[in-house]
């Protein structure tokens, strides 16, 4: 099975430093795309940073300048540097991976890390 484990947040001040990391783990074939999300109480989930397979990098434009996202391939394992937090970047973050599990079936399929919480005091 596909595992995903978060860690990393914390509660920072605001212009603090956190750097989030998403090891993944199981039978994969391919790894497609990791990113990360966020969401907040009475919010719907949005899109924080992703990364695909072939490097391209994504980011909310809230975020842009002040996140960075990166991966480990060796490890499956990928990073948001979260530098400038501000109090409305306090979200619970979670890791998502999009990844082929079967070596002939090019279907991809969906995990979700279990979240990690975020807060950055104002």
């Amino acid at each position: 099975q596909v595992q995903l484990v978060e860690s990393g947040g914390g509660l920072v001040q605001a212009g603090g430093s956190l750097r989030l990391s998403c090891a993944v783990s199981g039978n994969i074939f391919s790894i497609n795309s990791m990113g990360w999300y966020r969401q907040t109480p009475g919010k719907q989930r949005e899109l924080v940073a992703r990364i695909s397979s072939g490097g391209t990098i994504n980011y909310t434009d809230s975020v842009k300048g002040r996140f960075t996202i990166s991966r480990d391939n060796a490890k499956n394992t990928v990073y948001l540097q979260m530098n400038s937090l501000k109090p409305e970047d306090t979200a619970v973050y979670y890791c998502k991976v999009v990844v082929r599990i079967i070596t002939w079936n090019t279907a991809t399929h969906e995990y979700w890390g279990q979240g990690t919480q975020v807060t950055v005091s104002s």
